[in-house]
């Protein structure tokens, strides 16, 4: 194997861990989910791959990106909903990032290992919409935008890991 296909590899695979460990905290985890698409894309151009996927990887890090920036500017700002004056419809400018997100976990090239703890990570963000409608818990459970956003992306990161998995096991992977 040559230099640039190793660290082409090295490069996917520390960019795919590090959207993994980002997305345990996807709030303070963002900044370590850009620079790990980043990374992804790196590793894909440097590998030569074909054209189709490495556009895809790109948009996936454009995508994260823009949905980040959108984060971190309405965090400097004081944020949006509640007391901040903001409607809450100026979080679809964080969208991106968790769309990003998710296609970059089971896009085309995704690793088997990457697609099973995919599944992981969806069935967390499900948990958590789970403990936030809980009535044992002695907060109110409030039935915001968020919690779909949240129960929405976890479903979406299930369902394409598992069809990115029915099709390579069709395919004879």
């Amino acid at each position: 194997m040559n230099a640039r296909k190793l660290w082409s590899r090295i490069l996917i695979t520390v960019g795919s861990i590090a959207m993994l460990v980002g997305a345990l905290d996807p709030m303070e985890g963002s900044l370590v989910i850009l620079a790990g698409s980043g990374l992804v894309a790196l590793g894909t151009f440097l590998g030569r791959c074909e054209r189709r996927l490495i556009a895809y990887r790109v948009w996936v890090f454009i995508l994260i990106a823009i949905g980040v920036g959108a984060f971190w500017g309405l965090n400097s700002v004081g944020g949006f909903g509640g007391h901040s004056g903001r409607s809450i419809w100026w979080g679809v400018l964080i969208l991106p990032y968790l769309i990003g997100w998710s296609m970059g976990i089971w896009g085309p090239g995704s690793p088997r290992w990457l697609l099973v703890l995919g599944i992981g990570v969806g069935l967390l963000y499900e948990a958590i919409v789970v403990m936030v409608l809980a009535p044992a818990v002695p907060r109110v459970a409030t039935l915001g935008p968020g919690t779909f956003v949240i129960s929405a992306l976890g479903v979406l990161t299930i369902g394409g890991c598992i069809s990115r998995l029915r099709n390579r096991t069709a395919e004879g992977e």
